[in-house]
């Protein structure tokens, strides 16, 4: 099920939204440090000196600096080897890297050490679907909205959306995206994916209605756009069609969406 459409807008919307995979909350403890990440403060004990070099990393991660968020991650367990946060980080940060056997070594131990913690399960989900276990994924996704202290749940359920195989021709991928957008009204993947599904299954009206919503919610993108204008097409609207086919054009004239317009390939 995870078509060209459904991955390039998880690519492009995750970005903005923070990652798919979730990191360990970064707290203030961000705003004592300096660039050579020398913590202020008292740090004495060694769960909290873990704690605060993993809050580190993460936010070494998010820049791309991957190289001291791993220096990061050693002083984290060095102070603490039993922290599963940090083990959760460093899968993260090998799955970045796709140095994938060791990512999964990291993800195994962090849900060793804490099996009911709702973001390591869905990292490892997003992991395993990353790396073509969708099917196995989809368990782990589970797990972590089991968790009724989990706050994030929208992400689990667009998660495990984008990795359903689609045997079922997406219906269980609807499900998903549906109850992402019951937890989070304004998903924005939540909705372009279910848009997508829906355009794909020829619940056209459906489709219109949810990529509308996201073209209003942020600036359309180069998919966004893509899907409105072949859900126009489809539903003879050519006024309509013409006006997506000029704002693909104004805004993204180099993108893979346009290329395919000129060609006329809309499927």
């Amino acid at each position: 099920m995870l078509k060209s459409l459904v991955l390039i807008a998880a690519l492009a919307v995750c970005g903005a939204l923070a990652a798919c995979a979730q990191n360990p909350t970064a707290s203030t403890t961000q705003a004592n440090t300096v660039e050579t990440g020398t913590v202020i403060g008292d740090v004495a004990d060694p769960r909290n000196r873990a704690r605060i070099h993993t809050e580190l990393a993460s936010a070494y991660f998010e820049r791309g600096n991957m190289g001291v968020a791993l220096e990061e991650l050693r002083t984290a367990l060095a102070a603490d080897p039993n922290y599963a946060p940090a083990y959760n980080m460093l899968g993260l940060v090998h799955m970045d890297l796709r140095e994938n056997d060791v990512a999964q070594k990291h993800f195994e131990r962090a849900l060793a050490l804490s099996p009911n913690d709702p973001d390591i399960n869905n990292n490892y989900g997003w992991f395993l679907c990353r790396t073509g276990r969708e099917e196995q994924s989809i368990a782990y996704f589970l797990a972590a909205l089991k968790n009724p202290l989990y706050n994030t749940p929208a992400r689990s359920y667009v998660n495990a959306g984008l990795c359903s195989p689609g045997k079922d021709g997406g219906l269980e991928a609807i499900g998903f995206f549906e109850r992402a957008l019951k937890s989070e009204p304004d998903n924005l993947l939540a909705l372009l994916n279910l848009a997508s599904v829906q355009y794909k299954r020829g619940q056209l009206e459906v489709a219109r209605g949810l990529v509308g919503r996201f073209n209003k919610l942020v600036e359309p993108t180069s998919e966004s756009l893509w899907l409105a204008l072949r859900i126009e097409r489809k539903l003879g609207d050519k006024a309509a069609e013409n006006s997506l086919a000029t704002q693909l054009r104004r805004r993204f004239a180099g993108s893979p969406e346009y290329q395919d317009m000129l060609k006329g390939q809309f499927e």
